[in-house]
This record gives C-alpha cells, structure tokens and sequence, in this order.
C-alpha cells in the first residue's frame, strides 16, 4: 500500500473513532447514544480488520469511498446504521435458471457504495 493511501486509511480510522466518542443519538436518551456508540466501533473495528489485507489499489479505494459515504450519510441522517435499500424491479424472480442469474446481477448492479461491504441477507 502507498504511503499516501496508508495515511488517508489511518486517518478515516481515526475519524471513525473521534466520530464515535462524540455521537449522540438522534432521541437523546443516554441508552440510545451508549448503543449507537457501540455499534460505531464495531462496524468499524469489524470491517477494518476485514479489508486489512488487501492490496489491490483499486479496491482500497472502493472501501475509502465507502467509509467517507458511511461517515457522510451517518452525520447528515443522524443515524449510525447503514440505510436499507430497495430491491430493482424484477429483483425477485424464480431461483431457477436465468431468472436466478439475472437476479443475482440486478442486485449487485443496485447495491449502493456506502454498502459494499456488507454481505447480503436473505
């Protein structure tokens, strides 16, 4: 990894994490801001160590643009969740043949940048 990129990525970490200690939550209840500040953390931890070992340039860059579009999205919503998308139409057809496989291809193609990372859940 350049060292460039190194320093951007080790700032976005620490950004993560000033953004954390200083979160409160949308409703203001000491319980809601705990938990968020929490979930902060772990997201971040969790999907840090996930992309530690990657080192095509190409793909650093796509989790940076995800990261600066979660941080982004996180501060202007007030929430630290990501945000639910909506499948395509014709994103539910048949598991069987092409159906299946057009399918598969219409969600990846829908998939937001802010949730790349994230696996797909039936």
């Amino acid at each position: 990894m350049a060292e460039a990129t190194r320093r951007e990525v080790l700032g976005l970490y620490r950004r993560v994490f000033r953004l954390a200690r200083r979160w409160q939550a949308a409703s203001g209840r000491g319980e809601d801001t705990a938990e968020e500040q929490q979930y902060i953390l772990h997201e971040a931890r969790t999907l840090f160590r996930k992309n530690r070992d990657l080192t095509d340039a190409r793909r650093i860059r796509q989790c940076v643009d995800e990261c600066t579009a979660r941080i982004e999205l996180g501060l202007h919503y007030r929430i630290p969740y990501p945000r639910p998308i909506h499948l395509p139409p014709m994103g539910l057809t048949p598991l069987r043949g092409r159906g299946l496989r057009s399918q598969e291809k219409l969600r990846k193609l829908s998939k937001p940048v802010y949730l790349q990372s994230h696996d797909e859940v039936s």
